[in-house]
């Protein structure tokens, strides 16, 4: 059986039964039954719920005329991603702020939740950058087909009709390296950073481990920034008009 965290051993504690119905019916048989959900499904569902309660508590403190602290935050933040999807993406940037935000929140708290004793970074498991890039690169291709319709597919074939067919094999590889380029750079970049910060830890307890974790820190903003700076670039090559 494999170490599960304290609320993941909750969580199969008390919700082992649906989890195993739902996997049967996907026709998916976890290797132990009593723990159909790992550390990574648990810190991911953890990330999940805090944002969802910081949203709820943001909106309902949404004042016009005297806003909170909270509320200066988010705004000081929404505007400052605003600000850099106008600079990347172009002037229909807004329709697409609400998924790099969210993407961004989900990334941090998934990044820093780590440094709490007795949790893990769900980021440091390659599944979930995985996950976050390949919805990424749905989501920026749905929008350039949205957006141009059929005619996206000359995003594809460069501006030499007779070396079309291999620019369509490079774009299409360039494409899904993308996939590839996001999951490495957020997973070993956090997974370092946590084994890092573990073995310093565990080696000398006090004082020093506080320089790592800070890097660790710096490292989870920097690794957001970066992946939400290549979300907000693929879909201004996406809804480019220039073919």
């Amino acid at each position: 059986m494999p170490e599960q965290l304290w609320i993941t051993a909750l969580l199969n504690r008390y919700f082992s039964g649906p989890a195993n119905s739902v996997l049967n019916a996907l026709g998916i048989h976890p290797a132990h039954a009593t723990t159909p959900m790992n550390n990574t499904f648990a810190m991911e569902l953890l990330v999940f719920l805090i944002l969802l309660t910081f949203f709820v508590v943001v909106r309902s403190r949404l004042k016009v005329e005297q806003p909170g602290g909270l509320q200066n935050v988010v705004e000081m933040l929404d505007e400052y991603i605003s600000e850099q999807a106008h600079e990347i993406i172009g002037h229909e940037y807004k329709g697409y702020v609400p998924y790099v935000m969210a993407l961004g929140f989900f990334i941090l708290l998934s990044n820093i939740i780590g440094l709490i004793p007795g949790f893990e970074s769900p980021t440091a498991s390659p599944v979930v950058p995985l996950g976050l890039a390949a919805t990424t690169f749905i989501y920026y291709h749905f929008h350039g087909i949205r957006h141009h319709g059929a005619h996206y597919i000359k995003q594809f074939l460069g501006p030499v009709w007779y070396l079309a067919p291999l620019m369509f094999v490079i774009e299409v590889i360039s494409h899904f390296a993308r996939i590839l380029s996001l999951t490495v750079r957020l997973y070993a970049n956090m997974f370092a950073g946590e084994l890092v910060t573990l073995a310093f830890f565990s080696l000398i307890p006090i004082l020093v481990p506080v320089v790592f974790m800070a890097l660790h820190l710096g490292v989870a903003l920097i690794q957001t920034y970066i992946f939400i700076v290549l979300t907000m670039v693929y879909l201004g090559g996406a809804l480019s008009e220039e073919h």
